[in-house]
């Protein structure tokens, strides 16, 4: 039988038989025929029988004669290079068909051919060497595969020779094979390190498995026994860093489980200062806390000397100025310089500069803290010292203020009065809780440093008497009244001006450049409406010029979404045009997906105008509004009713409701007297509407609260909320929807349209059940600002909207709902004990985060509200001193005292008295002294 039909049978014995039989030349011959046997099995290779396949491979393997085409034929993927012991016990049996020298040739061309990473056929070339006691030819390929198959513990051929020793680890392995001496202490840049995975290993698996189980881990636990030549280890470790690129957590790890000596960091100070540098340069982008951390743990694991930092001094400084873990690394690093004396002074004042200003309280205590630990050590540097303590005096933090007094009291006294002046212009920034201390330690007049507001207004006398007083300090009492006024006056934005709508887009051109704006920006309420509007109109005029005007349009599809958004307006587009409608259109997405209620008018405000374009039935659209938060003029709705009118039109439903949810109400007794004279149903509709309110308001507020909600998540607090429907003659139904039950739950980004939907009832739309999702909830910080614009009552879901978003992790969301806050303050709208209680309340229930509430108020307080937010404090605070104290009070507190005092707020807070009467100087209770004596 041929090798050919032995194969067929799958008998792997009577192929090595034949083989045997069989002369070189004779096996050469048949290698053809195997090969046209194998070529139309590939695609179903690892169907077909194991025995069959063995025998295939194993006949094929022995017709080739030379140790080239051996090698050749063993180093194809599909023949099991990838693999161990892919082809079993038999691929010994082929090889030792032939002689010695034959087999040593081909154990070296496998070794000088192999891959690192893609061939590991060492398992053969081990064999080969042990068995013809041939040289080792330890290429990368070689040594890479060898160590691969020291990690595995899998069983092999009996008479397979050389392979893994037993151990239970990669440690104990290597420690007992006598390949290792040779094979580890080579440089060979090819051969697997595994350190692009030593980073997660150490966390998921931990040290001991990384140090015995991993590649890298067991050269360096083998340097550390000797076993290894450390220092070519360390050499192949660095060559690897400089030239891979950076590899952020898994260096630092790497880097840490070596442990450079000082002598080897001295021996690599170049190597190591490289390494830094473009992390350095990286760094200096700054970015998030997730993209800048793997940067700075290999940074510290690098673990420059000072030395080595005063080469990159600049790039430190200017690091200072970003975000707060980059600038955490730089002042680490440039104390570490100034304690080693190799920081000019004047670059330490530059860096006290930059750091004292910044938010972050640790980085102000530690930055007042080398400022005072240098001034014991060496009390030359003392004035210096003082000056640049004094720089926190400016910040808005008291308690940092107060440690501020502290060093600069202790160092007064050899600091010299050379430098009253100077600490005095600082203390004009104080806070006035501590403006009599500083008072105290300067040795200016206290009163210009104390809370009193109406001092300048009661003693003008006093002024006036006090000739050489005035004449020795004009600028002071210059500057004094409008210091003080600026200090305490409440400041508020502008109530924000009525934005009219423009009129009617002109040109079909114009139209389609509204429409890519809109498709791009979905966010714009005015020019979404301003489109809808002129497609019906200059589709009415003159389709086939709107149509060509649109075509450049139609080439960018806006973004998908699950629910309806403005941008969907691009679909009124393609229908008037006779586009096919594209794959995911509004009225395609309402069959795969529930729609929110605002998305569900407005879906069906779309569809409308499809059909009046497509039947011409009406010139214009009722429903646009007047002003940019959507209201629609009452006067102006009957204008446009009177014209339908005189045309005979009837209003398409969905437009004349949206316009009845748009229309300000009017006592105007001509406006509804003009209303009174439209002779069709919508227009003896609206005169109904109008004298009798529209939509009622309704108080979000649930029965009960807070006390029936203790223990439910402010998520919850709205949920139960009923809506009612409209009064009066029924809505559209996708207009009811808006104010009447919807049994879907809502989870779709709030959009501002949804406000301009019912622009004199947000609260309404605040109150439905968008508080249940996160998904929801995020599109808060799009629609509060619109929000606080818009009509009707703020009350208790509006306020709860702002109480959530001013505690959002991003810090664009939490300045969207300071602008809010600030805005519904200046119109009179903000319920500063509402918004207390809510936060108070959410606080104790640890639903929040006092530091985010903390910081927001912070940043409205900083505009100049201080009044606002000392009113929002005065409710927040008694909540949060009850025991247990909430965490994050003290900082609360602070912020208290600094609004109070610019405020000249006064009246005891019993809480506040009581907390700031215990024993112990934690924050808390310091702050509450300090707040105290302000209240007076």
């Amino acid at each position: 039988m041929t090798l050919v039909h032995l194969a067929e049978a799958g008998d792997v014995g009577a192929v090595l038989r034949e083989l045997a039989a069989l002369t070189p030349d004779e096996r050469a011959a048949q290698a053809e025929a195997l090969e046209a046997r194998r070529a139309p099995l590939r695609d179903g290779w690892y169907r077909i029988p194991a025995q069959e396949r063995d025998a295939q491979l194993a006949a094929e393997l022995g017709c080739r004669s030379t140790p080239v085409a051996a090698a050749d034929w063993i180093l194809r993927t599909e023949n099991g290079a990838m693999s161990f012991f892919a082809c079993g016990a038999w691929m010994l049996d082929v090889v030792n068909l032939h002689p010695v020298a034959w087999r040593a040739e081909l154990a070296a061309q496998l070794a000088g051919r192999s891959t690192p990473g893609v061939t590991v056929r060492s398992d053969l070339v081990e064999h080969l060497v042990h068995d013809t006691g041939c040289p080792l030819l330890a290429t990368d390929g070689f040594i890479d595969s060898w160590l691969r198959w020291r990690h595995s513990t899998w069983e092999h051929p009996p008479h397979l020779r050389g392979g893994p020793r037993p151990g239970a680890t990669l440690l104990e392995r290597l420690r007992a094979d006598d390949l290792s001496p040779t094979l580890l202490a080579l440089e060979r840049p090819g051969v697997y390190l595994g350190a692009e995975s030593f980073h997660s290993l150490l966390t998921t698996e931990g040290r001991s498995y990384m140090r015995e189980d991993t590649a890298l881990g067991a050269r360096i636990s083998l340097a550390e026994e000797g076993l290894v030549e450390r220092a070519a280890l360390i050499r192949r470790v660095f060559t690897d860093l400089a030239t891979t690129g950076t590899w952020g957590w898994n260096a630092a790890a790497m880097l840490t489980e070596l442990a450079l000596t000082p002598a080897e960091h001295t021996v690599l100070t170049r190597e190591r200062v490289a390494l830094a540098e473009p992390l350095l340069a990286r760094l200096l982008q700054d970015g998030t806390r997730a993209e800048t951390a793997p940067p700075l743990a290999y940074l510290r694991a690098l673990a420059l000397t000072p030395a080595e930092h005063a080469l990159v001094l600049r790039d430190h400084v200017a690091l200072l100025d970003l975000s707060s873990p980059v600038a955490s690394y730089a002042q680490e690093v440039l104390i570490g310089l100034d304690e080693a004396g190799l920081l000019e002074p004047e670059v330490f004042t530059e860096a006290c500069g930059r750091v004292l200003l910044r938010p972050e309280k640790k980085l102000v205590r530690a930055q007042l803290t080398r400022l005072d630990h240098a001034a014991r050590t060496d009390p030359a540097r003392a004035a210096r010292t003082v000056l640049d303590a004094a720089t926190v005096l400016g910040h808005r933090d008291v308690a940092l203020q107060e440690r501020a007094l502290d060093v600069i009291a202790r160092h007064l006294r050899p600091a010299g009065n050379s430098v009253l002046p100077e600490l005095r212009t600082a203390a004009a920034r104080i806070s006035p809780a501590l403006a009599a201390r500083a008072a105290e330690l300067f040795g200016s007049a206290p009163d210009h440093l104390t809370n009193e507001p109406d001092r300048l207004t009661n003693e003008p006398d006093r002024l006036t008497n006090e000739p050489d007083r005035l004449t020795n300090e004009p600028d002071r009492l210059t500057n004094e009244p409008d210091r003080l006024a600026g200090q305490y006056a409440d400041v508020l934005p502008a109530v924000p001006d009525p934005r009219p709508v423009p009129g009617p887009v002109e040109t079909a051109a114009e139209v389609a450049e509204e429409l890519a704006a809109v498709v791009a920006n979905d966010q714009d309420v005015v020019a979404f409406e301003r489109v809808l509007d002129g497609l019906v109109r200059h589709a009415r005029l003159d389709r086939e010029a709107l149509a060509r005007a649109l075509k450049p349009v139609m080439r960018k599809e806006p973004r998908a979404v699950l629910d309806v958004t403005q941008c969907d307006v691009y679909d009124v587009a393609r229908a008037l045009r006779g586009d096919e409608p594209r794959k995911d259109d509004f009225t395609a997405r309402l069959k795969c997906h529930a729609l929110s209620p605002a998305g569900e008018l407005l879906r069906a405000r779309l569809a409308e105008a499809i059909d009046i374009i497509a039947t011409d039935a009406q010139p214009f659209l009722l429903s646009v509004p007047t002003d940019a938060t959507g209201a629609l003029e009452a006067a102006v709705l009957v204008q446009r009713l009177a014209v339908l009118d005189g045309l005979g039109t009837t209003p398409a439903p969905a437009d004349l409701a949206q316009a009845l949810l748009r229309v300000t109400p009017t006592a105007d007794e001509k406006v509804l007297a003009a209303a009174g004279q439209l002779g069709s149903d919508a227009g003896q509709r609206l005169p109904r509407w109008l004298r009798g309110g529209g939509l009622p308001h309704r108080d979000s507020r649930p029965a009960g609260w807070p006390d029936v909600h203790a223990r439910m998540h402010p998520t919850e607090w709205l949920r139960q909320l009923s809506p009612e429907p409209a009064p009066g003659p029924a809505l559209f139904p996708a207009a009811a929807t808006l104010t009447g039950p919807h049994e879907e739950v809502l989870h779709h980004p709030m959009a501002p349209f949804w406000l301009a939907q019912l622009p004199h009832h947000r609260e309404l739309v605040m109150a439905r059940d968008y508080f249940g999702y996160r998904v929801s909830q995020r599109g808060w910080a799009h629609a509060l600002p619109f929000a606080a614009e818009s009509g009707g009552p703020a009350g208790f879901a509006l306020h709860l909207a702002l109480a959530h978003t001013l505690t959002y992790d991003q810090q664009r969301e939490r300045d969207a709902a300071v602008d809010a806050l600030l805005v519904l303050a200046a119109r009179g709208q903000l319920d500063t004990g509402l918004l207390g209680r809510q936060l108070a309340v959410m606080l104790r229930g640890r639903s929040i985060e006092a530091n985010r509430v903390t910081g927001s108020l912070r940043t409205a307080a900083d505009t100049g509200a201080y009044a606002t937010v000392w009113s929002v404090l005065e409710t927040v605070l008694p909540h949060l001193l009850r025991d247990p104290v909430v965490r994050g009070a003290g900082a609360l507190l602070a912020l208290g005292v600094d609004c109070a005092s610019r405020c000249a707020a006064k009246g005891e807070i019993p809480e506040v008295t009581a907390t700031a009467g215990r024993t112990g100087s934690s924050q808390v209770v310091k702050n509450a002294r300090l707040l105290r004596e302000v209240l007076g």
